[in-house]
């Protein structure tokens, strides 16, 4: 299991913190400020260690927010002495400016979009701009909407990635959950970013967008595959990926999957039949066609892991997209970690293993986890 980000966000951060401020704002007080945030800091998680040091930054800078924004900004780049943040979480180092931002700018729309605009340039603002969003939709729309041509790709991020409805981590955007319209002008302006880091982006928002409001989904993405290129249909396959996932009809039409596959499975092969939690299955089949001409097949396969009560919940496995010839045949095989996740925690039982092809699901068979 991967070492959880938190192990990496130790004590260190604030006394970093604070050697950087104290740098710019002699007046500092760096003990009292590491004693107190790190009084209860130890069981913490990742966000909460975060909203910790920022609400000690409010204690310990000055009372005018303004004053106080000022020197978080001008310390950002204040080389420390003594110490260094671990490579894994370098850029987390912010993660507590963002969320003073968050909790104490409220009522300071332009000093806080500034800081906003340089703090995602060395992190993401993607959680901070979320209040404002809320607060002052309009006047943060029209500030992101300036940002969707700015020369750096970290704040054109900032602008796909902080209006994302169903954001990993962060409340939901209900506004635009409710009304996506808003957050499609911006996608619109950066479908075609130079920027592939700024592309995905794009994508995940169509993608959270599409949970919700399909039909608007597949319009969006309709009127995009018009012209497109080889970067903006990457964009559109990306956005797709839930839908496809559903094996949703609309989404395989989309990419040229929806016809009904003519095709049998052989040599199906689940090894271990009975393997350990901790260990690992591979799956393999043939995909033999019954068709006297080429097929495009989206070729997947789901397992539907035991959940704690005995029930089932189905996970999707990206296979491979194949052209099938006429009567021919094609090997597929993926192996399959059984080891505990963060995301994912294993339970004995009965898992059963189905095929997809263009969405349709077809039985394989199935392993006996213990």
């Amino acid at each position: 299991m991967a070492e959880p980000l938190k192990n990496h966000f130790g004590q260190n951060i604030p006394r970093i913190i604070a050697e950087k401020i104290a740098t710019v704002y002699p007046g500092f007080d760096t003990e009292s400020f590491i004693i107190h945030t790190l009084d209860g800091y130890e069981p913490l998680n990742l966000m909460d260690r975060g909203r910790k040091i920022a609400h000690s930054l409010h204690q310990y800078l000055p009372d005018d927010y303004q004053e106080a924004i000022t020197i978080l900004i001008d310390s950002l780049d204040v080389k420390t002495k003594t110490q260094q943040v671990p490579g894994p979480i370098a850029s987390f180092l912010f993660l507590p400016h963002t969320f003073f931002v968050a909790l104490y700018g409220l009522s300071h729309f332009e000093a806080s979009m500034r800081a906003q605009y340089m703090l995602t340039q060395r992190f993401t603002a993607e959680y901070s701009i979320r209040p404002f969003l809320e607060q002052y939709t309009h006047s943060t729309l029209e500030r992101l909407t300036e940002w969707t041509s700015d020369p750096s790709i970290h704040v054109r991020r900032l602008v796909s990635e902080g209006t994302r409805p169903r954001l990993p981590w962060a409340p939901r955007l209900q506004q635009f959950r409710k009304n996506p319209r808003p957050v499609l002008e911006l996608l619109e302006q950066l479908k075609d970013d130079s920027s592939e880091y700024v592309r995905r982006s794009v994508a995940n928002n169509l993608n959270d967008i599409g949970k919700d409001h399909p039909k608007l989904l597949f319009g969006t993405v309709s009127q995009w595959m018009k012209d497109a290129t080889e970067d903006r249909q990457k964009l559109i396959r990306h956005a797709l990926r839930s839908a496809v996932k559903r094996g949703d009809p609309a989404a395989l039409s989309l990419l040229g999957f929806g016809d009904p596959v003519k095709a049998m499975l052989e040599d199906i092969q689940i090894t271990p039949h009975c393997p350990e939690i901790g260990g690992s299955v591979q799956i393999a089949f043939t995909v033999k066609s019954t068709h006297s001409l080429l097929q495009r097949v989206m070729v997947d396969f789901c397992i539907h892991y035991v959940k704690a009560d005995g029930r089932t919940s189905v996970k999707v496995f990206k296979l491979k997209e194949i052209n099938l010839a006429p009567n021919g045949r094609v090997q597929l095989s993926k192996k399959v970690s059984l080891a505990e996740m963060t995301t994912r925690k294993h339970y004995p039982g009965k898992h059963k293993v189905e095929a997809l092809l263009n969405g349709l699901s077809v039985p394989l068979d199935s392993f006996l986890l213990s």
